[in-house]
């Protein structure tokens, strides 16, 4: 049986729901981390869980060699695409991340826009860490970004509406337990259909143990693509910035 993110994921409706991904926080975000690591000029990166590869393009118009990994065949279509578009190359590469394995090491691994806590599994949820760790060559960096729990329990959105491309969506939200569940619907010309995400939510200690217990040193930390200081009560987001 497919995991609900296989499925999702390679769906036109999923492109169509978040299509309005901003990309000025793309850029804030790739320039965050870039100020706060020290790799060197033209270093390889690891984009892991790339998406549609937005992410992937800016490290690779700065320069960076630029390796990067997705489930999807679907969205790594649209970040092909969108590499060409840009005239910039990058090494896409389609693998589940929990056995992802080359032999290639590099300066900097990243894993954005809320990209672990799929599975049911925590050991499952944090192998990442351990595939980050192993393809990072000594003092190379790693950074995470992640939804603020506390912010996510206190701000959630029950229900929106929204109509994209002739699509009337609807978005059911609510936390069971430690995770947070969406159900997607989606009508279009009178044909609806149903998707589902559930992400586990972790508290910013949950995070730091996890990420220590692996061998990293945490470096600094962050609330947002600008780089505010994390406020538990406030801030979106958890931005990690890790080193080998």
């Amino acid at each position: 049986m497919a995991e609900w993110f296989e499925d999702w994921f390679d769906t036109e409706e999923y492109l169509d729901v978040y299509q309005h991904r901003n990309e000025q926080d793309a850029k804030k975000l790739v320039d965050l981390i870039i100020q706060n690591v020290n790799i060197p000029a033209g270093g390889k990166v690891l984009d892991m869980a790339c998406g549609t590869g937005r992410h992937s393009i800016l490290f690779a118009e700065k320069g960076y060699s630029v390796s990067a990994v997705d489930l999807s065949k679907n969205l790594l279509k649209v970040a092909k695409e969108s590499a060409d578009f840009a005239d910039v190359k990058i090494n896409f590469v389609h693998s589940d991340l929990r056995s992802f394995c080359v032999s290639s090491k590099f300066n900097l691994a990243v894993n954005l826009f809320t990209s672990i806590g799929y599975f049911e599994d925590e050991y499952d949820n944090f192998k990442i860490l351990k595939t980050a760790y192993d393809h990072l060559y000594d003092n190379g960096y790693f950074v995470i970004d992640f939804f603020n729990r506390r912010y996510i329990e206190n701000n959630l959105i029950p229900e929106s509406r929204d109509e994209i491309f002739n699509e009337k969506i609807i978005q059911k939200r609510s936390i069971e337990g430690n995770r947070v569940e969406k159900q997607i619907i989606i009508n279009k010309n009178g044909n609806e259909k149903h998707f589902h995400e559930s992400v586990r939510m972790y508290y910013k200690e949950e995070l730091f143990n996890a990420i220590k217990s692996e061998g990293f040193r945490i470096r600094k930390y962050f609330g947002d693509s600008s780089g505010k200081s994390f406020d538990l009560e406030t801030s979106p987001r958890i931005i990690i910035i890790a080193q080998k």
